[in-house]
C-alpha cells in the first residue's frame, strides 16, 4: 500500500485532539468533583455510577502525556483535576496504595488493592511529573513501586501476586474482573506492572528499578510466552502453573510492543535481541489466527471449546496498530505496515463514533456498533486510543 505520511499523521493527530476534546468536554463531574463514572453510548452520564482507579489513573495518564506530547494548557488542566481527585479519594492515607473504588461523593467503595491498579497509579503519577516537575507525584509513584515491591512480589516463584486487602493481607477473591479467573497470578498484571515501570524509570532511572524490569521481561520469556504457539498464557498458579487456556487477541499485540519498549531501557542486547524475535513471532501469530476477513482484529478464543469471540474491542484495534507498526520497524517487512493502515481504515469506518464522538467500545462481526455499551466507565477509557494515535504519529 501506498503510504502518504503527512496525510497519515494528519488523520492520527486530528483523531488524537478529537478523542482529548470528548473526555475534556464531557466526562468532569461538575457537583461531585472528578469524573463520571461511566456515560452512555450517547455521552449521557450516568451520575450514580461507582467510580474506579483505573478509569482515573488512566485520565491522568492521557492528559499529563497530552501536554508532554502537544504542550496545550487545557490538558495539563485536565491532568490536574485527575491528581487532585486521585489523592484526595483514592489515596490511602493509612496503609498507602489506591483504593480500587470510590462512590460519587468519594467514598470508598472497594477498599481492596488490586496491584493492576497500583500498577496504573505509578503510570500515571510518572506521566503527571514529566509534565509538571511535581516532586510529590513522583513520591507517589515511588511509593506504589515499593508497595508493589514489598506487599505482592513473590519471592519464591518470581512474579506478583494479583490483589491484597487494604492492609496489604492475601485474599480469597483475588479476581481483576468478573470475567476472570480466581488464580493467584495473571498475564495482564504483569503486563501493567512492566508497563508503567517503564514509564517511571524514564523519570526516575532507578537501578532497582531496572532490575526489576529486567525480571520481568524474563518472567515473560520464561514463564508467560507459550513457546510453542508464541500466545500469551493467562492465568497461573503460584509455582507458574498455567490454569487457563485462553488466548487474548489483544493482549498479544499490545505485550509484543510494551515488552520491546520495556527492553530497550534494560541495556541487555542478547535479552532485547531475544525479546524482539519473540515480538515478531507473536505479531505473525496474531495475524494469522486473530485478523479477520475485514482487517480487525477478533477479542478472544477458548482453544478448549473453539469457541471464537468475534466481538471487535476498540482497545484491541487501538493496540494492533501499534502492535503492527513496531514489527513494521523491527523488520522492514512491508505487511506489518500494510495491516497497520487497514486497521486504521477499519477504525475509521467501525469504530470512530461519527455521532455522539469517541470510540464504540466494540462492534459486532457485521461491523455494527454494539450501543448498550458505554462511552466511559470502569474499563472504558481513554488511554489505550489515545496512546496508540500518539504512537503511530511519533513512529513514522
Amino acid at each position: 500500500m501506498n503510504l502518504d505520511v503527512s496525510k497519515l499523521k494528519n488523520e492520527l493527530k486530528q483523531e488524537y485532539i478529537s478523542i482529548l476534546d470528548f473526555w475534556k468536554n464531557h466526562t468532569a463531574d461538575e457537583e461531585n468533583g472528578g469524573f463520571y463514572g461511566e456515560l452512555c453510548n450517547d455521552g449521557t452520564p450516568n451520575s450514580e455510577a461507582i467510580k474506579g482507579v483505573v478509569l482515573n489513573t488512566r485520565i491522568l495518564w492521557t492528559f499529563a502525556s497530552a501536554y508532554n506530547f502537544l504542550k496545550n494548557e487545557q490538558y495539563l488542566k485536565v491532568a490536574d483535576l485527575a491528581y487532585n481527585y486521585i489523592i484526595k479519594y483514592f489515596w490511602d492515607r493509612e496503609f498507602d496504595g489506591l483504593f480500587w473504588s470510590v462512590d460519587v461523593k468519594g467514598n470508598v467503595h472497594n477498599d481492596r488493592k488490586q496491584i493492576y491498579a497500583q500498577g496504573f497509579g505509578i503510570y500515571g503519577f510518572s506521566e503527571y511529573f514529566k509534565a509538571t516537575g511535581n516532586k510529590e507525584s513522583l513520591d507517589y509513584a515511588i511509593k506504589l513501586f515499593n508497595c508493589i515491591e514489598k506487599y505482592s512480589f513473590d519471592h519464591q516463584h518470581g512474579g506478583y501476586i494479583e490483589a491484597l486487602s487494604r492492609d496489604w493481607m492475601p485474599l480469597q477473591d483475588m479476581r481483576l474482573s468478573e470475567k476472570d479467573a480466581n488464580e493467584p497470578k495473571s498475564m495482564n498484571t504483569h503486563l501493567h506492572i512492566i508497563e508503567p515501570y517503564t514509564n517511571l524509570f524514564r523519570v526516575w532511572p532507578d537501578d532497582g528499578l531496572k532490575m526489576k524490569m529486567e525480571n520481568l521481561v524474563k518472567v515473560f520469556h520464561d514463564r508467560i510466552i507459550n513457546p510453542e504457539n508464541a500466545h500469551f498464557e493467562l492465568f497461573f498458579d503460584k509455582d507458574w502453573t498455567v490454569k487457563s487456556e485462553m488466548v487474548s487477541y489483544g493482549h498479544d499485540i499490545e505485550g509484543a510492543w510494551l515488552l520491546c519498549e520495556a527492553a530497550d531501557f534494560i541495556n541487555n542486547p542478547e535479552l532485547l535481541k531475544q525479546v524482539e524475535s519473540m515480538s515478531l513471532r507473536m505479531t505473525d501469530v496474531t495475524l494469522k489466527e486473530g485478523l479477520a476477513q475485514d482487517n480487525s482484529l477478533y477479542y478472544e478464543k477458548d482453544p478448549s471449546t473453539d469457541h471464537l469471540d468475534r466481538d471487535r474491542h476498540w482497545w484491541v484495534q487501538a493496540e494492533a496498530m501499534v502492535g503492527f507498526m513496531n514489527a513494521f520497524q523491527l523488520s522492514g517487512k512491508e505487511k506489518y505496515q500494510t495491516a497497520m493502515l487497514k486497521m486504521w481504515d477499519y477504525i475509521k469506518t467501525h469504530i470512530i463514533d461519527r455521532e455522539n464522538g469517541e470510540w464504540h467500545l466494540r462492534t459486532n462481526d457485521q461491523g455494527l456498533p454494539i450501543t448498550s455499551d458505554p462511552k466511559a466507565g470502569f474499563w472504558k477509557c481513554p488511554y489505550h486510543n489515545s496512546r496508540a494515535l500518539m504512537e503511530l504519529y511519533n513512529r513514522l
